[in-house]
């Protein structure tokens, strides 16, 4: 299997991003006397799963962006006389000049998965990075909503984003621990501009890890194609398993296999998002491979190799003051188990510690010299510490706000602000802050739109905002919020 990975790895870099979806599907037993099995029911895993299945638009805005180009004919040309003559401006630097240019516009479209009634929706970070504006509409009343991001993070390609509604149709995750590799499984999403797609196929292996960037792959044959991304993998009760997130095809189209990310993986990043607003990575602290692979390119070298098995992961290097380091573990090891879990691939190893955050303890068995030992080790983030990070979102303040009224500008003479319509809890009520309060200033920034505080909120440092505003009466007054417990 390992070798079938590593023929696939130098197409990577060419793979087609791909909205991905998933429904579940309804299947009837095999008769007992073997005779053969009858059809897969999917309608129910299809009007279970649907429903909690969105389109998402995004929008990227036209910039003006300074970019580098090279003239050739700059040195050759360049004035003596100091740019007398209008030119020589790139004289000495090889031609290399700046240049502001406009970027045109763009929008893209993907898909999500509704996973809470109150308006959360998961999605691939790949469908919502870089853009000025999201929009997302139900499959059920093709309503629409403005969408704003919660939390998202690159190398799992997971994101978080939530809408203003509420008693939506919610889906139900499923511990994708509990896949079989065989069982029927929907993809449910956009794909090719065609909205509320649903494809059928079966889960054809687990653990795929594709490179640096998502471990821990669920592998499926359902087609799955550009505008898929974000959208739901589901098993036959229409249970949510994975988000699909990328097709692995020599065409851009489905002639191959599609991948998903795992729930187990899905539900610690939206847990972290809204946390934290950030996700937190924890990191073993080796490289290494399955043993399979390592005894097959020792044999391939002519060297005999006897591990003391044929299972698990084969420390190749152990990363100076990581946490296998920091527990003894040495390079020629063999990890065995972690937490009780036997590992035979690395993709198993990385699902697992996926699940994990900066400071938590896991027990791992590992054999040295075909004798087995036991450590526990403390994990650590890619800073080598075992600190979580964390980014707020707005959400913790527990207020809803709006752009002050024209009547209010005149009444207060003023030209901005964000009136406090209602305090629910959170960081705001701790610290003390009334409705009615109008909030113009945090941490020296202007508040003229939601997405100023969204962003404040965000970047703000030592955890920490100094609110300044007025008073319903014109009385001027300030709090400080402190965003995170310490």
């Amino acid at each position: 299997m390992k070798k079938i990975v590593k023929s696939m790895m130098p197409a990577i870099y060419l793979m087609f991003i791909a909205f991905s979806a998933a429904s579940c599907n309804k299947t009837q037993a095999a008769p007992a006397t073997g005779t053969p099995a009858q059809p897969v029911d999917l309608t129910y895993a299809a009007e279970k799963s649907l429903p909690a299945v969105v389109y998402i638009k995004s929008v990227t805005n036209s910039k003006v962006q300074t970019v580098e180009y090279s003239d050739p004919f700059e040195d050759f040309f360049s004035d003596p006389f100091g740019g007398f003559f209008g030119r020589g401006q790139g004289q000495g630097n090889n031609g290399g000049r700046k240049r502001q240019v406009q970027t045109p516009k763009r929008a893209a479209a993907g898909s999500g998965v509704i996973i809470s009634a109150d308006g959360y929706i998961v999605t691939n970070n790949h469908v919502v990075d870089g853009a000025d504006e999201l929009t997302v509409t139900l499959n059920e009343n093709s309503k629409e909503y403005s969408a704003r991001i919660i939390g998202a993070d690159k190398t799992t390609d997971l994101a978080l984003i939530k809408i203003d509604a509420k008693n939506l149709p919610a889906i139900v995750i499923a511990n994708s621990d509990d896949v079989k590799v065989g069982e029927w499984v929907l993809a449910v999403g956009n794909p090719l501009g065609l909205n509320n797609t649903v494809t059928a196929g079966i889960v054809s292996a687990k653990a795929r890890s594709m490179g640096s960037g998502v471990s821990s792959m669920i592998q499926t044959d359902a087609a799955i194609n550009q505008g898929n991304s974000g959208g739901a993998l589901v098993n036959t009760r229409g249970e949510l398993i994975g988000i699909n997130a990328m097709l692995y095809s020599q065409t851009g189209s489905n002639i191959g296999y599609g991948f998903a990310i795992p729930t187990s993986i899905v539900k610690k990043a939206i847990d972290d998002f809204k946390k934290y607003g950030t996700y937190q990575r924890a990191m073993i602290g080796i490289k290494g491979s399955d043993v399979s692979n390592y005894v097959d390119s020792e044999k391939e070298k002519g060297n005999e190799v006897d591990l003391g098995t044929m299972e698990g992961i084969y420390i190749a290097e152990v990363v100076e003051d990581g946490a296998a380091a920091d527990a003894g573990l040495q390079k020629g090891d063999v990890l065995t188990t972690i937490d009780g879990k036997k590992v035979k691939q690395f993709g198993e190893l990385q699902g697992i510690i996926a699940q994990k955050r900066p400071g938590d303890k896991v027990t791992v068995k590992y054999l040295r010299n075909k004798k087995e030992k036991t450590a526990t080790l403390t994990l650590k983030n890619e800073q080598g510490n075992t600190k979580v990070v964390k980014n707020a979102d707005v959400d913790v303040l527990g207020i809803d706000v709006r752009p002050i009224t024209d009547s209010q500008k005149k009444q207060l003479e003023i030209s901005y602000g964000l009136e406090v319509l209602k305090v629910n809890g959170g960081k705001m009520k701790e610290a003390g802050v009334p409705k009615g309060f109008i909030i113009q200033v945090v941490n020296d920034q202007p508040m003229r739109s939601f997405d100023d505080l969204q962003e404040v909120v965000k970047e703000a440092k030592d955890q920490m905002l100094v609110i300044k505003g007025i008073f319903p009466t014109g009385k001027r007054g300030g709090f400080v919020v402190y965003l995170q417990n310490e």
